[in-house]
């Protein structure tokens, strides 16, 4: 079922017009996607950008201070976007089917979302496993959250952390082991893709997803 309506909600210190507002701003949130996807964001411009939109640098400008501001946009939609999934598919379960599903959603390969037209998830999905993390490895990290800019990733991680704590009330280390699955899934899935010899590939196995639940539930005991 396509839910037409749907709408992330992204922190608007990020923004200086609402993308989702316009249908110039939406096609500079899927073209960067794309580009970013194409040449890596080292170098994506907004230059680029505007060529490959048919417009000029000072129309993406009205919606963006700088390519770091798209970045953080694009990471912010993605963890916004993997929270609400998490949300409608863990509604009235118990709390150790919740787990399960979390950390499937969380550890498995992006599929496209058709609930969301403008965004290429999977292209996303790669972007934030290659470069999501020159979003927060800054020297602005500090004052980039202070404006809410990471908001929607540690929703994310309070989230899921709240379905651990659901299953193991006394467990101390809630976050640490959300956010380890996270990375750890991102980093996993480039070996996969890029130094095999890093992880372990099993023909016919979700190896990554298998990995992530087991280790969680034993953590767990």
């Amino acid at each position: 079922m396509i839910l037409s309506n749907i709408q992330l909600t992204i922190n608007d210190n990020i923004f200086i017009k609402d993308p989702m507002s316009s249908d110039l701003g939406k096609k500079i949130i899927s073209e960067s996607i794309e580009l970013i996807h194409e040449i890596g964001f080292e170098n994506f411009t907004m230059k680029k950008l505007a060529s490959k939109i048919n417009s000029t640098e000072a129309s993406i400008y009205r919606y963006f201070e700088n390519k770091h501001k798209i970045l953080l946009y694009l990471a912010n939609w993605y963890w916004s976007w993997m929270d609400y999934k998490i949300t409608i598919n863990t509604l009235n379960l118990k709390p150790k089917e919740k787990l399960n599903i979390a950390i499937t959603l969380l550890t498995e390969e992006i599929k496209k979302d058709n609930n969301f037209s403008i965004v290429n998830e999977p292209k996303l999905y790669k972007i934030v496993i290659s470069e999501s993390s020159k979003a927060f490895l800054t020297n602005d990290v500090d004052s980039d959250n202070k404006l809410g800019a990471y908001k929607a990733y540690k929703q994310l991680v309070a989230n899921v952390s709240e379905i651990i704590l659901e299953l193991n009330p006394n467990y101390k280390y809630p976050q640490m082991l959300v956010s380890t699955i996270i990375e750890g899934a991102h980093s996993q899935r480039y070996f996969a893709e890029h130094l095999p010899s890093l992880t372990n590939v099993i023909k016919g196995e979700d190896a990554i997803v298998n990995f992530y639940k087991k280790m969680v539930l034993n953590a767990l005991k």
